[in-house]
């Protein structure tokens, strides 16, 4: 009877290592954790200073870009292309963007890695050049190591507003 036993236990010490398994194939190092999360620094100083190439400089040739109004650009070039039309717009630019409140990666494989981050702008105005409140922006990305990099493959932003409250109220 003891060997039953003991033959028992297998199964659940199996099952406890197949749970484990993806956490250890997946754990990255810092040096990965911190190139994902440099990716931020380009984006966000490229808006601080309107400069489309630096905000843009870490983005893939295929990236798939969606704002919080429901712009999309596929493609490095159409982003490109959108981020310039929108730095020429004084209302959209006017204001300031606060540190990232919240800088998360998670690693889905090797080399893809989900990057989320939420940041505060104001100041911005509506194109009537209205103020307009506090935008707490949130943003998505994915991101894949290509040729050793980290490149920007998938980026989503959306805008959260307090419970009850829409845009306008």
């Amino acid at each position: 009877f003891h060997f039953i036993g003991g033959l028992m236990k297998f199964p659940i010490a199996l099952f406890v290592f197949a749970l484990c398994v993806p956490n250890v194939a997946f754990s990255q190092s810092e040096a990965d954790s911190k190139a994902v999360i440099k990716t931020l620094e380009s984006w966000n100083q490229g808006w601080a200073k309107k400069d489309v190439e630096l905000a843009i400089q870490d983005y893939a040739e295929d990236v798939d870009w969606t704002n919080a109004f429901g712009d999309r650009f596929q493609g490095r070039d159409a982003l490109k292309q959108g981020l310039e039309l929108i730095f020429g717009l004084d209302f959209v630019m006017a204001g300031t963007s606060g540190r990232n409140e919240f800088e998360d990666v998670t690693f889905l494989a090797p080399d893809v890695a989900l990057l989320r981050s939420k940041l505060v702008r104001v100041g911005q105005k509506t194109s009537t050049h209205q103020a307009m409140p506090d935008r707490h922006i949130h943003h998505l990305r994915v991101l894949q190591r290509r040729d050793g990099e980290w490149k920007i493959i998938s980026h989503l932003i959306s805008q959260s507003h307090e419970k009850g409250m829409g845009p306008d109220q």
